[in-house]
């Protein structure tokens, strides 16, 4: 059993969980959002008004070609630019472990739309945690897929973590699921129990307090 949209079933999975969340005729920033697949199926399902940021230039060109408005820049200083509640979402999916300043990029997210999802690799995974007990080693899974001297990510989260984290910063988990899912794989299921210790993958939709 899965919280996403079935008729979205060629999508990243996390994506397609995130999708299920949206309003029809949403106003949507998809940061990071690589060939589009997501403001794709948005506007198509859902009608939304989608933009799109994404630092690679040969994904920018796929997205517009595909009849997306994406922009090319860093969207650490792109996000700066737009006014307060400009968008009723901001997506973040599978970025936030690379950037810098996570406290200082979510308030900015939460100042420009009015909720933010974010979904992330759960480092607190059972698999991680065997690695490190068992080798002694930085773990290496499908969805930490690099080895420490060549990974982009800067920071390794939890599902426990993260949760602390909004505490501290004063933001409201409005809705949340974990999933069990490989990288880029379309299929994947919601945890219940355990979740820090069986997801993969955390899922949160976020509000200012």
């Amino acid at each position: 059993m899965n919280n996403a949209d079935t008729s979205c079933a060629t999508m990243r999975f996390d994506l397609q969980v995130i999708a299920s969340w949206i309003a029809p005729g949403s106003r949507v920033l998809d940061l990071g959002c690589a060939n589009g697949d997501l403001l794709a199926y948005l506007k198509e399902h859902r009608k939304v008004k989608g933009t799109g940021i994404d630092f690679s230039e040969e994904k920018v060109a796929h997205c517009i070609e595909r009849g997306l408005t994406v922009l090319q820049g860093d969207f650490r200083e792109e996000v700066g630019d737009y006014p307060k509640n400009r968008f009723d979402v901001v997506v973040l999916s599978q970025t936030l472990q690379q950037i810098r300043d996570p406290r200082e990029l979510l308030l900015d997210l939460l100042r420009i739309g009015k909720r933010v999802i974010v979904s992330f690799p759960n480092f607190a995974h059972w698999s991680c945690r065997l690695q490190v007990l068992f080798f002694g080693t930085a773990p290496v899974t499908d969805q930490l897929p690099y080895d420490w001297y060549n990974t982009p990510n800067i920071r390794v989260i939890s599902i426990r973590d993260f949760h602390r984290f909004l505490h501290m910063i004063g933001v409201r988990v409005v809705k949340e699921v974990a999933i069990n899912t490989h990288h880029h794989d379309c299929k994947g299921n919601t945890v219940r129990y355990f979740k820090n210790f069986r997801a993969t993958y955390g899922i949160m939709m976020l509000e200012r307090v």
